[in-house]
């Protein structure tokens, strides 16, 4: 079972805070599918009574990320082909859409904060991809769409695919892909307002991490 480490929250908003440190912490990959949870080790993790935790675990199960089984354990949802199949043709279609819709609101500055991500100090073992990194280029990336409706469709996607994410990097092959070589073929994508190529280096991208899983 995975043993993620996940920071001690602040008492203020306590309720959201335990939530969208959980969310984010599915979202990177810190689970796997099939793990079992407990709520009193989430509960230490973070510095929190059961309540707050308990509440955002509700909130998780709705959302797909968690599953509540009929003996009453947490468990992360076992990989399925299928339901990979689907999340890489959600991701595919949203994501494409949300691209374009960025490109047509970010700025100069904007392109350089994606790149400033990429140049940072890698987070995470050298002979891993890095997660952390991979997450924020993209979440910083589509909210230059601002749109209202797609965004949050994408983070739940994310969301559910976060798990599988975790198989990703754990299998052998994963220490031989170049992780940000279509991050830096949409980065310069952007700087020309080449749409074609920034959509084909997403498609690349996603479809990249699906491969192995779902080859």
């Amino acid at each position: 079972m995975s043993t993620p480490t996940i920071a001690r929250l602040d008492p203020l908003k306590l309720r959201e805070n335990v939530y969208f440190s959980l969310r984010d912490a599915f979202t990177r990959g810190d689970f796997a599918p099939g793990d079992v949870l407990s709520l009193r080790n989430l509960a230490d993790q973070l510095g929190v009574s059961m309540t707050p935790v308990r509440e955002a675990v509700r909130r998780l199960v709705a959302e797909g990320a968690l599953v509540d089984t009929a003996s009453r354990k947490l468990m992360v949802p076992p990989f399925d082909a299928r339901r990979a199949a689907d999340l890489k043709s959600a991701r595919l279609a949203l994501e494409s859409l949300v691209l374009a819709q960025a490109m047509d609101r970010i700025t100069p500055d904007g392109i350089d904060a994606l790149e400033a991500i990429l140049k940072r100090p890698k987070a995470g073992p050298d002979n891993l991809p890095d997660l952390v990194t991979n997450h924020e280029f993209h979440h910083m990336l589509y909210s230059f769409s601002e749109s209202e409706v797609l965004l949050p469709m994408i983070e739940a996607l994310w969301l559910q695919y976060g798990a599988y994410l975790n198989l990703i990097i754990n299998r052998p092959t994963a220490s031989m892909i170049s992780e940000h070589m279509h991050h830096e073929e949409i980065l310069a994508a952007l700087r020309t307002g080449d749409k074609e190529k920034a959509q084909a280096a997403l498609v690349a991208d996603i479809t990249r991490s699906f491969h192995v899983l779902i080859p």
